[in-house]
């Protein structure tokens, strides 16, 4: 076996590596996993719940060298601070409904008849974690998972190796045993293999949807249930009532935030066509106040994409759409894009459904624009999509918007903002974003079966 490397995107350097298991350690590994799952489970939920969130407490400690390593790992400037609100809000909301969403459901308590609907923990559960919001996509399943009284194997994405380390020491720090949960470095036959052989009760990944048929082909005949994050091609709509610098400001960091790699970030716009020109102005204007740079510059606030194979992926996406007829309408020379991980932004124009651009998922620095006469003709090019995550409708009506809502092919519906998820709201996509959900408390559902008791005197 040889080593997985990770290659930091702000200088190319091989920024750490580790040897992943091997296949008989990996089986050892979820072995200890099984074997401790069912003390784990049997602790009272006020006790899980309290090293659950002392666990992110200590994370929270790690803060300066977590935002430190987040740079170099993935590109993402420190001056945003990492993922700690995302974190700890969606911890604490989870943690908060705990005790209500996992409580038995009595349908009757007679002299005759206990009926009850219980939810009981699934067993190992194992987290495949991407490397975009590395913290947050970990933290959407394993805090639910591990309060469930699940025991947790993490393996993270090899550009984000540091990740999975940070989370086990805080958590074993804060009292979780280790066996409950692991994290772990392994190959993808590895990782398969173990899929295959059954080793899992649950299994959630958040990647591409070629991953997503991996772990699909690989559970094939197991019946083992897999949640799938699979990406996106998100809209935005702005209709001819919306507050347009508000649409703009939220719609184009949407579609920038993180050098665009965001699974929910905004990839194409619908405007209304009588604000239209109005719009792409502003737009080329916000995209043109971006500092692409170091990610460690006070002033940056786009830093390298994580990868520069991803990066490559835009580029080629922009070529094709402009040999097409697209219109770029950002200057490169104005950024300090170096033709590797360094990508400038960019606003296309003249842009149609034909073109890669607005079909395919991009996952970098920019976003196609297009003029709709009405809503008939932005819902049709919104669901012309393989796939289905949110979906941002600009309008200043409650109603309207949850019209529009209804007849969209996606998870979400945002009206007035992008790029968010609200931890009381399911999590969920449709289409090649994949199946499953996470947060709310739909997402102990995720982590439980449900049991049922049917106890009767006599």
């Amino acid at each position: 076996m040889k080593p997985i490397q990770l290659i930091s995107p702000v200088d190319g350097r091989v920024y750490a590596e580790r040897m992943p298991l091997t296949p008989e350690a990996a089986e050892a590994a979820v072995a200890r996993a099984r074997a401790a799952q069912k003390a784990w489970a049997a602790r009272p939920l006020d006790e899980r719940i309290a090293l659950v969130k002392a666990g992110v407490a200590a994370l929270n400690a790690m803060k300066d060298p977590v935002v430190e390593e987040l740079a170099w790992q993935m590109g993402r400037p420190t001056r945003y601070g990492g993922e700690f609100g995302g974190v700890n809000a969606r911890t604490e909301y989870m943690a908060g409904i705990a005790a209500e969403t996992l409580a038995p459901k009595v349908i009757e308590d007679s002299a005759a008849f206990r009926r009850l609907l219980a939810r009981e923990a699934l067993g190992v559960v194992f987290i495949v974690a991407p490397w975009n919001y590395p913290y947050l996509t970990t933290i959407n399943t394993l805090v639910p998972a591990l309060i469930a009284g699940n025991s947790v194997v993490l393996k993270h994405a090899s550009q984000t190796l540091l990740v999975g380390e940070r989370l086990a020491a805080a958590f074993h720090a804060a009292g979780v045993p280790e066996d409950v949960f692991q994290n772990v470095v392994l190959d993808h036959a590895t990782t398969e293999g173990l899929i295959r052989a059954r080793a899992f009760n649950f299994v959630n990944f958040t990647g591409s949807v070629a991953g997503g048929q991996a772990m699909e082909r690989a559970a094939a005949g197991t019946f083992t249930p897999l949640g799938l994050e699979l990406g996106g091609k998100d809209p935005g709509y702005v209709r001819a009532d919306a507050n347009l610098d508000a649409a703009v400001d939220t719609l184009m960091d949407g579609a920038m935030y993180n050098a665009g790699q965001c699974c929910c970030g905004i990839e194409r716009i619908y405007v209304h066509h009588t604000l239209y020109d109005a719009f792409v102005e502003k737009a080329v204007a916000w995209a043109n106040s971006l500092v692409l740079g170091n990610p460690f510059d006070a002033a940056t606030t786009l830093g390298p994409m994580a990868n520069v194979r991803f990066a490559r992926v835009v580029r080629d996406q922009i070529a094709e759409a402009v040999a097409a007829g697209a219109k770029p309408l950002i200057d490169p020379a104005r950024f300090a894009d170096d033709g590797g991980a360094y990508l400038a932004p960019q606003v296309l124009v003249n842009v149609n459904h034909k073109m890669r651009v607005m079909m395919e998922e991009s996952f970098g620095p920019v976003v196609g624009i297009m003029p709709v006469k009405d809503d008939a003709e932005a819902i049709a090019l919104m669901n012309d999509s393989p796939y289905g995550l949110t979906a941002s409708i600009w309008t200043e009506d409650y109603d309207t918007a949850a019209a529009i809502g209804a007849q969209i092919e996606t998870g979400t519906i945002f009206m007035n903002r992008a790029d968010y998820l609200d931890p009381a709201l399911c999590w969920t996509g449709c289409k090649d974003t994949g199946r499953g959900n996470s947060l709310s408390y739909l997402g102990f559902h995720s982590v439980t079966r449900p049991k049922s008791y049917h106890l009767k005197k006599v």
